[in-house]
């Protein structure tokens, strides 16, 4: 009754730009969440630092893209986190 996707495809060539489309978005979605699982601020597994945010260097953008933003240090944060050290 179903000899395969490849013969189906041969037959109802209607079918070759719907299977191309969902074959690109699934290899979108793959590849955005593995690279995503190698991003500074995703923890995959829980051992180590209890607070792995606070080893983010805050000069480096973790946005795919980043238009013309600066990270400035807010004196106010930066006291209170030199006083809970």
């Amino acid at each position: 009754m179903s000899k395969g996707l490849w013969h189906m495809l041969k037959t109802k060539r209607e079918l070759i730009p719907l299977a191309g489309i969902l074959t690109m978005a699934a290899a979108g979605a793959f590849s955005f969440c593995i690279y995503s699982l190698f991003k500074p601020d995703v923890i995959v597994h829980k051992f180590g630092s209890p607070e792995p945010w606070e080893e983010i260097d805050p000069s480096k953008p973790q946005k795919l893209v980043t238009i013309r933003q600066k990270w400035q240090p807010i004196e106010e944060l930066e006291e209170v986190k030199s006083l809970t050290k």
